[in-house]
């Protein structure tokens, strides 16, 4: 009961607040000030925001061949935005795809499904239902579009492609990276608290995500005890299993590999130390 009552008190909720019909206003300091809510699904104080590399996603799946990357993607995409709830999910809200039907080509570019058996809207959907309900006690989160919104500006904020490349770091078959490295690129503007993480190819590291540690008010890192911590890591949805990420090691070399569209599993197909 408690669950189906969420989106009819926040439903509530809209009613009384003032009218955004322009969402080209929507900034990052109107989703600073949300409030508790007295129920189990708002316990929650730190998210992750999550951005995933294309060629990397393909190599952490279960069953590869299910994998392809759309030609207009080359870059980092969003994963997802995961409240760090450790009592379960709260897959109680539904969306429709008028929900977000204004933000579609944004999500398009920014937020594609890269498995041939689940459209992009079915993997926004998957998203909410588990991970963008239990945000929607935050006020700015309130609803599926709010949390798309939301979504798409921090994907904004954190251009971590633009970043790499200032740096001189760029994907290759050849060249391997350290975590140290791409750290000290990344913590001045993710903060000293993200995550690089990898997914194991035969003997070696290949780069998959990296996770940003936000706080309920988006602001970067969070020190609330007990939710940064220890939080099962989220899923993408219930038909399939995300990936095999895990911390990059400290000390090993990892690849950051290049996009490839037309053999995405095979990114490095000819005459490169990755393959040998």
């Amino acid at each position: 009961m408690r669950c189906s009552l969420l989106p009819l008190l926040v439903a509530l909720k809209l009613l009384l607040l003032p009218d955004q019909t322009n969402t080209q206003e929507v900034h990052l300091e109107d989703y600073k000030y949300g409030h508790p809510e007295n129920n189990e699904f708002c316990s929650w104080r730190c998210l992750h925001f999550t951005l995933q590399w294309p060629a990397g996603f393909c190599l952490s799946l279960d069953t590869p061949p299910l994998c392809q990357i759309p030609q207009t993607v080359n870059d980092w995409t969003i994963h997802g935005l995961w409240p760090l709830w450790a009592e379960g999910r709260c897959d109680c809200w539904p969306m429709f795809q008028s929900d977000v039907e204004e933000l579609e080509a944004q999500l398009e570019e920014h937020w594609p499904s890269f498995l041939k058996t689940k459209s992009s809207f079915q993997f926004w959907r998957a998203e909410w239902q588990k991970h963008g309900a239990c945000a929607a006690c935050v006020e700015g989160m309130n609803s599926p579009l709010r949390y798309f919104q939301i979504s798409l500006k921090l994907r904004q904020k954190f251009d971590i492609q633009k970043l790499l490349e200032d740096a001189g770091i760029t994907p290759s078959c050849d060249r391997p990276y350290k975590v140290r490295e791409v750290h000290q690129v990344l913590a001045p503007h993710l903060g000293d608290k993200h995550e690089i993480q990898c997914v194991q190819m035969e003997d070696k590291e290949a780069w998959f995500q990296v996770k940003v540690l936000l706080s309920r008010n988006l602001t970067i890192g969070c020190d609330h005890p007990g939710d940064a911590a220890g939080a099962p890591e989220p899923g993408s949805g219930p038909t399939w299993r995300p990936s095999h990420g895990h911390p990059c090691p400290p000390d090993v070399p990892f690849y950051y590999l290049p996009i490839d569209h037309q053999q995405p599993l095979q990114p490095c197909s000819c005459c490169s130390p990755i393959n040998n």
